[in-house]
């Protein structure tokens, strides 16, 4: 019963996402908003939603920080896992499309990111008072992503000048964005559940569940919501949601570390170092992909290299 409650939960999830995802091409039209920030910002914190409650969910309910490390850095390789995915089978169209320049810069800051985290786990510095203490490397994680949100914010460099109609004014397009957003959360705090159900019932420990069950489908709103703004032509807000939805998750460990106060959220266990290691070079590949735009065989052969090292990093944490 618990993996038909857990299909079911998914399902809604890809609906939810893709109707966000229209929403959000929508407002790429209608505003002088930059591309790249509403992919990689608006859209990418809203498909980061699942990621986001289901960790608080973890923390706060279940009193498992381990699902949480599990859910951000195995959502992480999956979210490249749809690029990957993507270009294999669009990357003559990807060729011609316009990219916005900050999408590499995001990835670097996302290098820096796993770094922050590698240091959190094995040299830990706390700051604060009280219970109310921070890991050094979860400030730095939210200065970095503060950082990348102002750059992008000004890249207007792969936006076009075509005036596309929209039967839709801003206000009814915010208001049903916030509406579907909501919904989705709901949904995310019922998948939490069902998924540590489903961890117990199988006997997996909580960092592998959170890295395949609550990973996988807490990223479902990147893979419905990216393919779906591909098919419509947009592959600059598809690329802003992958790369931007990564650096968000970074933010999830930042509050779980926050709010769990039993310990740290950042644990040295051997699935996480196999995440942490296979989720950088993802990275490096998906870098690849974007400096080897003009080349096929360089976006093929990277899109290839994102995948096996999803495949590999759930195998070797098994």
């Amino acid at each position: 019963m618990i993996y038909i409650e857990y299909i079911i939960l998914a399902a809604l999830v890809v609906f939810l996402s893709v109707r966000l995802s229209y929403y959000v091409d929508c407002l790429d039209k209608k505003t002088n908003l930059s591309g790249a920030f509403i992919g990689g910002v608006m859209l990418a914190a809203v498909t980061s939603l699942p990621e986001l409650f289901t960790s608080l969910t973890a923390v706060l309910g279940l009193d498992q920080p381990d699902l949480v490390q599990g859910n951000v850095l195995g959502s992480n390789i999956f979210n490249l896992c749809v690029i990957g995915g993507i270009m294999l089978f669009t990357s003559k169209r990807y060729q011609n499309a316009t990219i916005a320049k900050s999408h590499s810069s995001t990835l670097w800051y996302g290098l820096a990111m796993y770094a922050c985290v590698f240091i959190a786990i094995f040299y830990p510095i706390e700051v604060g008072a009280g219970f109310l203490k921070l890991n050094l490397m979860s400030i730095a994680i939210l200065v970095i992503y503060l950082v990348n949100v102002k750059f992008m914010k000004h890249d207007g460099s792969a936006d076009s000048d075509e005036d596309v109609d929209v039967n839709l004014t801003v206000k009814q397009i915010m208001i049903r964005f916030i509406a579907y957003s909501i919904a989705l959360v709901i949904v995310s705090i019922l998948l939490t559940k069902v998924t540590d159900k489903i961890a117990v019932a199988l006997n997996l420990g909580a960092t592998v569940a959170g890295a395949i069950f609550l990973g996988v489908a807490t990223s479902l709103p990147e893979l419905s919501a990216s393919i779906n703004l591909v098919r419509m032509g947009n592959f600059n807000a598809s690329f802003g949601n992958i790369v931007g939805s990564n650096l968000f998750n970074f933010i999830i460990l930042c509050f779980g570390d926050l709010l769990y106060v039993k310990g740290s959220i950042y644990v040295n266990e051997p699935q996480v170092l196999n995440l942490l290691g296979f989720g950088a070079l993802s990275m490096i590949a998906t870098l690849g992909v974007i400096y080897g735009k003009k080349h096929r065989w360089v976006v093929l052969a990277c899109s290839v290299l994102i995948l096996v090292s999803y495949v590999l990093s759930i195998v070797l944490s098994m």
